[in-house]
């Protein structure tokens, strides 16, 4: 299964407003691993950035002059991401600068390239409502180092955002079994003879919490939670 994990940087927060992309990056992720390969580029916006997106990024227009526009990289940019599913964080934001980008190399909207969008904004909200959700906070709450993040860049922001992801819905992987591992015979084991097995049964909160967890693993697998479905 391949997924992407993309990124922008942009002049301004208003696409409307003539904004534009200064930065794209796209991570790849196969089988909930990252794959190393990815799509980064600076790019030539053909105008100045608002003083308070140089704040966020530091690509100054000096920095960008000589770096390609959208149109030179648009082909590209499309092959990579075309048939797969997109993560993005706040998506509305990035999709409507890409889209824009798109439109004014004549070709189709980001959706009509993936097969899918999905905003990691709200599967977070859904996980953690009312409390901070942004990339800093995943980080810290998925304990992922971000020490390096001083200033905000499209790629390592991608690659933030796909191990925050993968440690997010690492539920997922808690139910397969790794068959290389050789599984001890217990039942010979003297050891474990006349142990006493303790249960302890989840109370109301937990099974509330793994009821939502278990709400936010089916529809990021489309209807293909096996909990959820063998309780049903």
């Amino acid at each position: 299964m391949r997924q992407i994990f993309l990124d922008t940087e942009t002049t301004g927060l208003d696409v409307k407003s003539g904004h534009r992309i200064v930065e794209i990056a796209a991570v790849e992720v196969c089988n909930r691993q990252l794959t190393g390969r990815h799509f980064h580029y600076y790019l030539n916006p053909e105008r100045e950035s608002e003083a308070s997106a140089l704040q966020i990024h530091g690509l100054t227009t000096e920095f960008l002059q000589d770096k390609p526009k959208f149109p030179d990289i648009c082909e590209d940019f499309v092959q990579f991401i075309e048939n797969t599913v997109l993560f993005i964080h706040n998506a509305p934001f990035d999709v409507s600068f890409l889209d824009n980008e798109l439109i004014l190399c004549n070709q189709n909207t980001l959706s009509n390239y993936c097969t899918e969008i999905i905003d990691t904004l709200i599967l977070a909200k859904e996980l953690h409502p009312g409390k901070r959700n942004n990339l800093d906070a995943l980080c810290e709450r998925y304990q992922v180092d971000h020490s390096h993040r001083v200033l905000h860049g499209a790629l390592l922001d991608a690659e933030l955002l796909a191990e925050v992801y993968l440690k997010m819905t690492r539920g997922q992987d808690s139910l397969l079994m790794d068959f290389d591992t050789p599984v001890p015979d217990i039942s010979t084991d003297e050891a474990l003879r006349g142990l006493q097995l303790v249960v302890l049964p989840a109370d109301a909160d937990e099974l509330a919490q793994h009821a939502k967890r278990l709400e936010v693993i089916n529809k990021v697998s489309k209807g293909n939670c096996l909990w959820q479905s063998m309780n049903d």
